[in-house]
């Protein structure tokens, strides 16, 4: 399956790698799925998600000294993307499998946004730190400060932005809304 998170980071000359995983739920109704997503879903915080965006984020970077400077003169990121979502463990009633499918591929689709969320940041933080200089710096140990600064704010902005998007989705006549009320409803 082509991801086109994948097509658009190569662009930037890299590209993440995205695995799915997956959690075990059991029922044969759409409603006994849902609970069991309830009892069996990623622990995000003090509750148990649908499903769950993770990633894991290294660099690559070259300091360099320069007139007593230090210039980050590049960065290259090794990004995972790791998208946890639902399996029942036994084949479902067919009226129920296919409500499942069209509440799996929303739930899919949802979680790929955090995704390009992810994909996002890394492109800004590679804008804002290749070829930041950090004057008087000649063992490259204050652009490191600096670069942490700057990370640090890129990362709260996503895990914003991301917080807002799953507000807006959940809440009332959100796309996940709709979803679970279809699934559990059964239409």
């Amino acid at each position: 399956m082509a991801w086109p998170l994948a097509a658009a980071a190569a662009a930037a000359g890299w590209k993440p790698v995205e695995t799915v995983e997956t959690y075990a739920i059991s029922g044969q109704s759409g409603l006994e799925l849902y609970r069991s997503i309830g009892e069996n879903g990623p622990n995000v915080g003090i509750a148990h998600a649908i499903a769950h965006t993770n990633f894991k984020l290294t660099w690559t970077r070259d300091y360099q000294a320069r007139g007593g400077a230090c210039v980050l003169v590049s960065a290259k990121p090794k990004l995972i993307i790791t998208y946890t979502l639902p399996s029942p463990t036994a084949p479902l009633p067919s009226a129920v499998q296919k409500n499942w499918e069209v509440f799996l591929a929303g739930v899919s689709a949802h979680e790929k946004v955090h995704g390009a969320s992810i994909v996002d940041m890394v492109r800004k933080i590679e804008a804002a730190t290749v070829g930041l200089t950090v004057p008087d710096d000649p063992q490259c140990s204050k652009i490191r400060t600096e670069m942490t600064k700057r990370l640090s704010e890129l990362s709260q902005a996503q895990r914003q932005s991301s917080r807002d998007f799953d507000r807006v989705e959940l809440g009332q006549g959100g796309n996940l809304q709709k979803l679970i009320l279809a699934l559990v409803n059964g239409g």
